[in-house]
């Protein structure tokens, strides 16, 4: 037994090397930008997903409702995202009862109203807080970056590539506007 032990031990020594080298060809995970380090659970069947995987990626996060006056920005935020997604855009939805109660349903229920109401393809996210006291994480820090806490629901934040704050607009803005368009066109042509 150990002289089994002792094989097993000088193979991992020689393999040593080896892995020493794969490690050092793996990619850092630190690439990501800590506005982006956060794992939040999917609306649709709330597995965890790792805003990271949005790193590189020109990225407009909303808060939303589904009885809100602003509700129908859902359409055009669709739009935004069918258009520029394959040039590098992504939108991210984060549904809140925050603001005058407009967000009471569930996980599910609000998944259905999105996917049924706006055929919703773009990445969202469980209800969660995005002001007040205890906004979730992702808001908070674009809280802090801004200076400016979200006033209503469709408040939207604009990220560049970089992980970068770049702009905030308010639930007025709409998704399409040449404000929100026109800045998204500029920071897609950029490079990382």
């Amino acid at each position: 037994m150990i002289r089994n032990m002792l094989s097993y031990l000088l193979a991992l020594l020689l393999l040593l090397p080896a892995m020493q080298l794969v490690e050092a060809a793996t990619p850092a995970s630190s690439s990501c930008s800590p506005l982006l380090s956060h794992t939040f659970p999917r609306l649709q069947d709330e597995a965890p997903q790792n805003l990271c995987q949005y790193q590189g990626k020109v990225v407009l996060v909303v808060n939303t409702a589904s009885f809100c006056g602003f509700t129908s920005q859902y359409e055009g935020l669709e739009k935004l995202y069918a258009k520029y997604k394959d040039r590098g855009l992504v939108v991210l939805g984060f549904p809140s009862n925050d603001f005058g109660q407009q967000e009471p349903g569930s996980n599910k229920e609000i998944a259905d109203f999105c996917k049924n109401t706006y055929d919703v393809k773009f990445p969202m996210f469980a209800k969660s807080s995005v002001s007040g006291s205890n906004p979730n994480p992702l808001f908070k820090m674009l809280i802090a970056k801004t200076g400016t806490t979200p006033k209503w629901n469709f408040y939207k934040y604009l990220i560049d590539r970089n992980g970068n704050v770049v702009d905030s607009y308010g639930s007025m803005t709409k998704p399409t506007s040449s404000s929100i368009t026109g800045e998204i066109e500029k920071l897609l042509g950029e490079k990382i």
